[in-house]
Formats: structure tokens, C-alpha cells, sequence
């Protein structure tokens, strides 16, 4: 069609990407399909969930869901070639964008080192009047800022005393499932094995979806939907960090990535952040 917009995929020149969330099963309803592909090249995926997801189910107590969902995001991680999971397990469902939490994302950042760093969604919607959830929106303001934090060594220093070092190697943060109404099918040779990984990884959630929809009552993206490209277009997002907006090639479904490309990072030394 000749309104469709110009896609470009994202780079994929990188080695090592690590994923922070808020709660198990996050990545599965969306970038799964995204991250079987990098681990199909070779690549290191790290996933790091803020919270246990133990108050996301209402018929089990947290003592009880916390460590069923830690497992089930376990095995998920697995099923698409993730083999280091680790947990915070910070509180589920009262996260608060502070320092605090961007001096446990800056640490996490600093241990693993990433050449990018991967969240979803954390606009107030997920398009229309469907409501984002408060954790989602938390982590991803934090980790914008923790990316920067983790390179300078100023900033939450008492991290450095344990022999880690500031890591200022992360090219971009990259947040998938951003609302966007344009959507297109589109089709790649590869896609069936990829969706069929990333199908197979939601289903170790089972026990937390209930009646269709997640354990917050928001509503699942189907986990193809998650994308892997962007438009040539520089937006800016709520942070101020120059963005870029598209749709990725990675799946038969449609659905926006956002590429916050840290660009204010070399200006430290002059005094800006």
C-alpha cells in the first residue's frame, strides 16, 4: 500500500540485551517471538522482573503466587533461549518511579552490562481507554534514567565499593507495544517457527490468566505482536530522549516498537545529563 509507512529494522549489530520488567510474564504477551529470534543468532537475552507478580492473581496469596510465578517465568524464559532470569522481588502492584527504584535497575544494569536495554509498553494507555498498569509505567520511566545512572560513577557510588564498575555501554532502550493505531499483516519466511516459541512460552503462565484476560484484568497481547523495527521519523517520549516510533518485521502481526536512542550520554563531561 503506498500509505504504508517506510519500515527500518532495528540494528541488530549487538551482543548482549537485558529485559526489565515489572512482573513475570510481561515479556511473554509481546516480545517472546522478538527474543527467540536474538537467541536464534547467538545473542545474550537477560530478563530481569522488578516484582514476583505475587499480587497479580486475586484467588491465590501472594506467599503462594509469588514462587509459582517466578517458575513459570523460568521455564517461559527457557522455551525461547533465556537462561539467566534473576528477580528483585521488590513489591507487586505499589512500584514508584524514584531513585530508589532506579538504583535497583542502575545495579542490575551495571552487573550485566548490555549493549541495549528492553521494557514494554509504559504509556498511560495501551491504546484508546485501555489503562496501563502502575508498575509497568514505573519501570519503564526508572530505566530510561538507570541506563544513564549506571554510567556515571557519581551516581549511586556505594555500587562501585563492591567491585562493579559504571557501565555506560547501552546504545538505546528499546520499549515495545507502545499503542498505535496503523497495523498491517505481514509475512516472513521464518515467522511460524519464531511464533510457535513464542506461543509456547505464554502458556507456562496459565495459571495466572483467567477468563481471557491477565492477572490485573488487562486485557493480553497476542505475543507475536511485539516488534523489531522503526520508522525514520525522531519523536521525543515523555522523558525527553529522542525516540523513534514503527512497526517491526519479526512477527505476522503488527505492533509498535519505540527506540529511545541515549544520545545525551557523551555530554556528561560538560556538565549535561
Amino acid at each position: 500500500m503506498s500509505d504504508a509507512p517506510r519500515l527500518e529494522p532495528l540494528p541488530e549489530d549487538w551482543q548482549t540485551a537485558l529485559f526489565v520488567v515489572a512482573h513475570p510474564d510481561d515479556i511473554e504477551y509481546g516480545a517472546a517471538a522478538a527474543v527467540a529470534r536474538w537467541t536464534g543468532q547467538g545473542k545474550r537475552v537477560v530478563y530481569c522482573m522488578v516484582t514476583s507478580g505475587e499480587a497479580g492473581i486475586d484467588g491465590l496469596h501472594p506467599d503462594e503466587c509469588g514462587p509459582l510465578r517466578e517458575a513459570e517465568e523460568i521455564a517461559s524464559a527457557r522455551a525461547v533461549g533465556v537462561d539467566e532470569v534473576e528477580f528483585l522481588r521488590l513489591p507487586d502492584g505499589i512500584l514508584e518511579y524514584g531513585v530508589a527504584l532506579r538504583r535497583s535497575i542502575a545495579e542490575v544494569v551495571r552487573r550485566h552490562r548490555p549493549d541495549v536495554a528492553l521494557t514494554i509498553n509504559f504509556r498511560e494507555t495501551f491504546g484508546g481507554t485501555n489503562l496501563n498498569q502502575a508498575d509497568h509505567i514505573a519501570v519503564g520511566r526508572a530505566l530510561l534514567d538507570a541506563v544513564r545512572d549506571a554510567g556515571n560513577r557519581w551516581v549511586f557510588p556505594e555500587q562501585l565499593a563492591d567491585g562493579l564498575e559504571p557501565w555506560g555501554g547501552v546504545r538505546a532502550v528499546w520499549a515495545g507495544g507502545f499503542p498505535r493505531r496503523h497495523a498491517r499483516r505481514r509475512r516472513h519466511r521464518d515467522v511460524r517457527r519464531r511464533r510457535g516459541l513464542a506461543e509456547g512460552a505464554p502458556r507456562l503462565h496459565r495459571r495466572a490468566r483467567v477468563g481471557g484476560v491477565g492477572p490485573r484484568g488487562v486485557p493480553r497481547r497476542h505475543p507475536a505482536r511485539w516488534r523489531t523495527g522503526a520508522r525514520r521519523h525522531p519523536r521525543r517520549d515523555v522523558r525527553g530522549v529522542p525516540a523513534r516510533v514503527g512497526l517491526s518485521r519479526s512477527a505476522t502481526c503488527c505492533s509498535p516498537v519505540r527506540a529511545h536512542a541515549l544520545t545525551g550520554r557523551c555530554a556528561r563531561s560538560r556538565g549535561c545529563r
